[in-house]
């Protein structure tokens, strides 16, 4: 009987991240530590405020934001139930105060104004966010980090290509009020 609970609990939990894949048209995947250390150089850069990572999946990035700016909000937005809950479970478990994760589509959302937005996409994504930034800007000088993909019709300030397996680009832009 136990096995049978078992196998439907981990059924239960990939046909959930398969619906929110094919919902949100990208799973949930973790950053690698080479882009994550690469992401928290790079937002040396971003002046004090709220730091949101858009689309937070398991936490991984949001938590290291969070220990490298203890004195700052980090906003995490996760649709995805699994991911979002394991983050919850872990924020709680590293007893990370100045970390909020908000189950809601960060698209969809009114975003608090910030000094930092991060993310890891895909490419409808970024197209989907560019159009979101442009009719909702974050504030004077907000900087945005994205690992992999790049914003369609914006150029970035700067490109950091990652000496790693797939030569992983880091696009930084700074945000600015028209």
């Amino acid at each position: 009987m136990l096995e049978i609970v078992v196998i439907a609990v981990i059924t239960l939990c990939c046909l959930s991240i398969l619906w929110f894949t094919l919902k949100t048209g990208i799973s949930p995947m973790p950053s690698s530590g080479k882009v994550c250390r690469c992401i928290l150089k790079a937002s040396e850069q971003a002046s004090e405020g709220t730091i949101i990572d858009l689309g937070c999946g398991w936490g991984g990035m949001a938590f290291a934001l969070a220990r490298k700016y203890p004195d700052r909000q980090v906003i995490g937005y996760e649709v995805s139930w699994l991911p979002w809950a394991w983050s919850k479970l872990c924020k709680s478990i590293l007893q990370l105060q100045n970390l909020k994760l908000c189950r809601l589509n960060f698209l969809t959302t009114e975003l608090p104004e910030a000094s930092l937005l991060v993310c890891y996409l895909h490419p409808k994504g970024m197209i989907d966010l560019q159009k979101k930034l442009s009719s909702n800007r974050q504030g004077v000088n907000s900087l945005l980090i994205s690992s992999t993909f790049a914003l369609p019709e914006s150029s970035p300030v700067e490109t950091i290509r990652l000496k790693d397996l797939y030569n992983t680009p880091i696009y930084i832009y700074r945000l600015t009020n028209r």
